[in-house]
């Protein structure tokens, strides 16, 4: 991982022709857009604020070579002549020994949810949307506390202390911690994320209170800045607010949905912050083998007091299984369907087919004595979608734990034909004739 500081000769910019100042951001996106094209690794651009640096580069690749190519790649771009690098630090992902002993020393015991989890730390990819905190520290080696003398068993009890104060932030924080032994003047980088710059704040103060800190800590420069797309990167030179608001047109479109579906008092959701959020995965592996592996995966996500739910659900129809996770916040969504991609034969999400618009579709918790007609009702519905203009499949999936809890999901050839059927009163009718039979009103859950 190489985290590349850089500062801009503003002075220099201003005084390019308008010509040359294009071609040199077309370059820096062509630089940074293409980079993981040279092989396995992430490539990502942040706004960083205050007077040490202006931009940070951050690249992640599988050998040392390859950072270095990409570090000397964008430095060669017209954008990087006016561009100085102010600071760096260069370092290796790597799996913590002191609570991760399992894994070190019997890996053939460890269950499936924690490898995934412990691979996710070697092999992570950048956020999206997030703002950065990064510094980089090292343990003391005074007479009084010196980390590198103190037994083996009690450093792992203070960095087990230390790592629940870190789960507290889980799905709101997002950290790697990176060894530059060798590598850098510091011990290690630690780099958090986090959709809450505040939540940045909190979890450092909070964790200057563990043993390991307050005792063993030293610390280096503190950076904060943001994540902004590279084809922000124009805006930003020209001084304004990245990332663009470019998104807004999706959150309107999302946001008239949940109004339509509220009038039917359908759990919809709240704008611009839900009060759950879900990712779901499709997969063409056995339902009974899929639960199987969940089970050791949900073991490690119910530690997170921000995890609401991870099931299977089977398909009644031809379609394939899904895997449904559903989470309090968005960032805890997005860090768990990087486990679950991991999960065997995944086929895709819904809304991945390029020239339509998905709907995750509706959950429903149905009385047990009425679960055979609200199937009825399902297998009536989907008659009349076929013959809706627009539809082009929608599949009810039966939880593999729970009967009684089920979902549909939907595909449609655009927003505007799914907007067409949600205000219809074919519609209104099924929802009115599905409510006696439910347990709970349905809840349309927007994934993250």
């Amino acid at each position: 991982m190489l985290h590349d500081f850089r500062t801009v000769d503003w002075a220099a910019w201003q005084d390019t022709p308008a010509h040359r100042r294009e071609r040199a951001i077309e370059s820096a996106e062509a630089a940074l857009g293409d980079a993981p094209a040279t092989g396995d690794g992430d490539t990502a651009i942040f706004t960083i604020a205050g007077h040490e640096a202006d931009l940070l580069v951050l690249h992640l690749r599988p050998t040392l070579d390859e950072i270095e190519q990409a570090e000397r790649q964008f430095d060669r771009t017209p954008f990087g002549q006016f561009t100085e690098q102010s600071r760096s630090f260069v370092s290796v992902t790597e799996i913590g020994g002191y609570t991760s002993r399992d894994y070190f020393e019997d890996p053939e015991s460890v269950d499936p949810g924690l490898e995934r989890y412990m691979n996710s730390k070697l092999y992570p990819s950048i956020p999206e949307d997030v703002y950065v905190t990064f510094y980089p520290m090292a343990k003391r080696r005074d007479p009084e506390y010196n980390w590198y003398d103190t037994p083996m068993d009690e450093r792992a009890e203070m960095m087990a202390e230390h790592g629940e104060t870190g789960k507290g932030y889980a799905g709101t924080v997002t950290q790697y911690v990176t060894s530059a032994f060798g590598f850098d003047d510091w011990e290690w980088g630690v780099t958090l994320f986090s959709t809450e710059a505040t939540a940045l704040k909190e979890i450092v103060y909070e964790m200057r209170f563990d043993e390991a800190t307050a005792k063993y800590g030293e610390f280096g420069s503190f950076f904060v800045g943001r994540r902004f797309p590279v084809g922000d990167l124009a805006a930003y030179m020209a001084g304004e607010a990245v990332p663009t608001d470019k998104a807004d047109t999706a959150a309107d479109e999302g946001e008239s949905i949940r109004d339509s579906l509220a009038e039917e008092d359908v759990y919809a959701g709240q704008p611009h912050g839900e009060d759950v959020f879900a990712v779901a995965l499709y997969s063409v592996a056995d339902s009974d083998a899929l639960a199987a592996e969940i089970d050791g995966l949900r073991e490690n996500f119910e530690h997170y007091d921000t995890h609401v739910s991870t099931d299977v659900y089977r398909s009644r129809g031809e379609g394939p299984n899904a895997i449904v996770s559903i989470w309090d916040t968005q960032s805890a969504a997005e860090t768990a369907s990087g486990f679950l991609r991991d999960l065997p034969e995944i086929v895709g999400q819904p809304g991945d087919a390029p020239d339509g618009w998905g709907t995750m579709g509706m959950f429903y918790t149905v009385e047990p004595d009425h679960r055979e007609a609200f199937l009825d009702t399902f297998d009536g519905v989907a008659d009349t979608l076929a013959d809706i203009s627009g539809h082009r499949e929608s599949d009810l999936l039966v939880n593999v734990a729970d009967e009684n809890d089920m979902f549909i999901a939907s595909q449609w050839d655009s927003r505007r034909d799914a907007m067409d059927f949600f205000e219809s009163e074919a519609f209104h009718e099924t929802v009115a004739t599905g409510r006696e039979i439910l347990a709970d009103r349905p809840r349309h859950v927007f994934l993250a």
